[in-house]
């Protein structure tokens, strides 16, 4: 089962998604506070049913918030970004060199992150 570490920062708080591996699956920005990133895992739980609107092919299919979005970077990887009902990035993924893996980080988010429990960084 996945599960949500939240950790502090030198300038504030941010969360990671773990699936049962240990492996991260997706990271949040840095929040102000604690309690602004424990909204924030709420967020990704309410919102990681959105679909996938991929936007590395034409033309793209526009999909309504929430919702995944499949992007390539700078370098040629594949990532992911979810963005919550009003428009803000709530996690983002690592590279993926296969959009393949990218999909399947994407849906290892919608298996773990509902019923993932909240942990403190150790």
């Amino acid at each position: 089962m996945g599960k949500f570490v939240v950790k502090e920062t030198a300038t504030g708080f941010k969360f990671d998604l773990k699936a049962g591996n240990g492996e991260t699956i997706a990271t949040s920005e840095v929040y102000a506070s604690k309690a602004a990133c424990l909204n924030g895992v709420n967020s990704v739980k309410a919102n990681c049913v959105g679909e996938i609107e991929d936007q590395t092919v034409e033309p793209v299919v526009a999909v309504k918030h929430p919702k995944f979005e499949i992007y390539e970077d700078k370098a040629g990887e594949f990532r992911f970004r979810l963005k919550a009902k009003n428009g803000e990035i709530i996690a983002t993924s690592e590279g993926y060199k296969a959009k393949t893996s990218c999909e399947n980080g994407i849906a290892s988010v919608k298996k773990n992150a509902p019923d993932a429990e909240v942990v403190e960084a150790e």
